[in-house]
């Protein structure tokens, strides 16, 4: 409780403290100087005593008028300071320099926030006033202005311009945060956004009830209602209900739906947040609901009405496309909203230099549409990708889906959601196996094996092809994507090491180990896409994990420098020998020819350095291709929104693969190939007719491979989680 109340005062800021000082200083240095003050301390209460005043005497002579006698008792003398303190405090802090009501109709534009690729391509323009058209309001449906009063302020046409039961309400809430915010009326928010500045203290807050107090004795409640309908931010450059209402439905404000109003009102208490084209779009639909049910408290509709309007489907119809790259604006406008707040953001002149190069990202958004819609038979509704360099970190280009402004779905950013990533997960169960005494040339045994682990059914991988290569070596495995093998291999040293490793590498989703068991090197953990990429990168980035960067440049509008990003001191998460392992197994185009052949889309032509390796989920629901040399790392994915299957989709063949071949081979172009740098502490040995790289300390004998042992009456082999493999 005092660490609430310590956050409240801290508060009041430094304004009222100040003031307050001087009031205190003033009286006390008055009566110090003028009578001789005392004081005593007794038990926290203060008495203060002012001893008799002994004045010069002067000699004056005057007319001959009886004057009254004016007894100055000490205690007057403090009274009237006291007060006289209270109404300069006031005036000082609160009174002097208060707008008038009618700025309203005079205020100052703000400036805007601006977003850039790297090359200084402007991307997207946040603004508050200009993108703004004035509508009356009679011109406004009854129903949307309802909405508004149901989700801002149902008292709004009997309040004197603040609510009391809101600002009681604010209080506890403020109490229990420690953070100033809330019970403000639409007067109050009109006040606020038009007159005021967005800082959260007292005094701002006693500003904003005067001036509400005041526009209600200027303006009627229809004019400050209509006023506040032009004002308010719907997200975006979309400000006032008329510029609200195309940006998200590219109609006039007079033909929404009771659910369309809803949906508007709602999203005002936090555009970013709520916006259908950010993360978590489903959000705004819970907001209407909440909208719709206060309007059904409020007796505004009926309960027929309320479920008539949530079963409405919202189809979101942008009537604003002057955006470039919109996926990766709106990923990089949240990040800027969570660290700077909506208000900056939308007012305060960002200056935002980012990594993407836009000339990338055309031409990444125009093969992953062209190709999707070339999968149309196979099922496969949409797709995603982004590029990154390895060697920084850095977002080059970020495709969420392949229309961004397709009305079902199109900006989702699947780059940002959870999907299974298949066999491509892999790549961490072997970088934990060639880390812990596995090698390129370990053999494991690639036939049908039943797994049992303690408290769980009996487990019984497949093949992605149906078939068992029964002894191979780790390369092939892997190269070749066999999922017994895999399997065997993570049984041998346990789930929990994997998460552990994963998590390091980059992923963040695998929070309950539990939850997990051995399908996981299969695909079984849903990760997202981006966070896939940066578990690549690390190995691209032979073991050291960079970090995912969007931004490299923040300014305010003054150019003062708010701040940079492009550091290179990444962590070594991956032994820089077995990173380069297994770029040597992913680039070999030989070891994966008996899966997916020697001419697959797996093969960029004169890049021999590039890595890769596939992913498919079980069901069909997700295919990607991730592949990458020193300078590019291209993730694609591609599926359905709503996680249904697709349909003949082969990893190599189809599906995420060409997509990925077209954009990796725009990228290097006619670039010369650029072999990997072999790190220190690796030993080169011919094995199995095979150059193989091994970890000094871990070298391989090379022992013939053994000829399998049929079971007998072609049962399945049983092994029991946490048996060691035989090397």
């Amino acid at each position: 409780m005092i660490k609430a109340v310590k956050k409240l005062l801290t508060l009041i800021g430094k304004p009222f403290y100040w003031a307050l000082s001087l009031i205190v200083i003033g009286i006390l240095g008055f009566l110090y100087f003028v009578g001789n003050l005392t004081l005593k301390v007794s038990k926290l209460r203060i008495k203060i005593k002012v001893r008799k005043i002994s004045l010069p005497k002067l000699k004056i002579k005057l007319p001959k008028f009886k004057v009254p006698k004016l007894k100055l008792r000490p205690k007057i003398i403090l009274a009237v300071l006291s007060l006289f303190s209270i109404i300069l405090f006031f005036y000082i802090t609160i009174f002097r320099g208060l707008p008038s009501p009618k700025d309203l109709t005079s205020r100052p534009l703000q400036v805007s926030t601006k977003i850039y690729d790297r090359n200084g391509v402007l991307l997207y323009k946040i603004f508050k006033d200009q993108n703004r058209t004035i509508v009356s309001l009679s011109d406004i449906p009854l129903h949307v202005r309802l909405a508004t009063l149901a989700a801002e302020d149902a008292e709004f046409y009997s309040h004197p311009g603040f609510s009391i039961k809101g600002i009681i309400r604010a209080m506890v809430n403020d109490i229990r945060s420690g953070e100033l915010s809330g019970g403000s009326t639409i007067t109050q928010q009109l006040v606020k956004n038009a007159l005021l500045t967005p800082e959260k203290t007292i005094t701002r807050k006693v500003k904003e009830i005067i001036l509400a107090m005041q526009v209600e004795r200027v303006f009627s409640k229809d004019q400050i209602l209509e006023m506040y309908l032009n004002e308010v931010s719907y997200g975006g450059t979309a400000y006032g209900i008329k510029e609200g209402t195309q940006e998200y439905f590219s109609k006039e404000v007079g033909s929404l739906t009771l659910s369309e109003a809803a949906y508007l009102a709602g999203l005002t208490i936090s555009p970013t947040k709520l916006s259908p084209f950010g993360e978590n779009p489903e959000l705004a639909i819970e907001r209407r609901n909440e909208v719709l049910k206060l309007m059904r408290i409020n007796k505004f509709i009926t309960p027929e009405q309320e479920e008539e309007a949530k079963s409405e489907e919202i189809k979101i119809i942008p009537g604003n496309k002057d955006i470039k790259a919109p996926h990766f604006v709106m990923y990089v406008r949240q990040m800027l909203v969570d660290k700077y707040g909506e208000d900056v953001v939308e007012k305060g002149g960002l200056e935002v230099t980012t990594t993407l190069d836009y000339e990338i990202q055309k031409m990444a958004q125009g093969v992953v549409k062209d190709e999707v819609d070339r999968l149309r038979n196979l099922r496969v509704g949409n797709g995603a990708a982004v590029v990154i360099n390895p060697q920084t970190g850095e977002i080059l280009a970020m495709v969420g889906s392949k229309d961004y402004f397709d009305p079902n779905g199109g900006n989702v950013n699947v780059t940002l959601r959870l999907r299974q990533p298949g066999s491509s997960i892999k790549i961490i169960n072997y970088a934990y196996a060639l880390s812990h005494g596995f090698t390129p040339a370990s053999i494991l045994d690639d036939s049908p094996t039943v797994f049992k682990v303690a408290g769980l059914p009996a487990y019984t991988p497949r093949n992605y092809d149906g078939r068992f290569r029964g002894k191979i070596t780790l390369r092939s495995a892997l190269a070749e994507s066999r999922n017994i093998p895999a399997v065997k291999v993570l049984a041998s040293y346990g789930v929990t090491k994997m998460i552990d490793l994963g998590t390091l590498m980059g992923i963040t989703t695998w929070q309950d180990p539990s939850r997990y068991g051995l399908s996981l090197t299969l695909g079984g953990g849903d990760i997202k896409l981006i966070e896939l990429a940066q578990v690549f990168s690390t190995i691209g980035n032979l073991g050291k994990r960079p970090t995912i960067t969007s931004i490299t440049e923040v300014k305010n509008y003054k150019g003062e420098v708010l701040e940079i990003n492009g550091g290179l001191n990444f962590p070594e998460i991956v032994d820089p020998r077995v990173a380069y392992q297994l770029i040597d197994i992913l680039k070999d185009n030989n070891a994966r020819a008996p899966e997916f052949g020697t001419r697959s889309y797996l093969v960029i032509s004169n890049h021999p350095e590039v890595a890769v390796k596939t992913g498919t989920s079980n069901d069909l629901k997700d295919n990607l291709t991730i592949g990458f040399n020193q300078n590019f790392l291209v993730a694609i994915w591609v599926g359905n929104n709503d996680s249904s299957p697709m349909s003949r989709v082969a990893s190599g063949v189809t599906g995420a693969s060409p997509i990925w071949n077209k954009i990796m081979t725009n990228l290097l172009g006619n670039s010369p190939s650029k072999s990997w740098g072999i790190p220190e502490g690796l030993i080169k040995k011919n094995c199995y007719g095979k150059t193989e790289y091994f970890l000094k300390e871990n070298v391989s004998n090379c022992a013939p491979i053994p000829t399998p042992s049929p079971l007998p009456s072609g049962q399945p082999q049983i092994l029991n989680s946490g048996a060691r493999i035989e090397l």
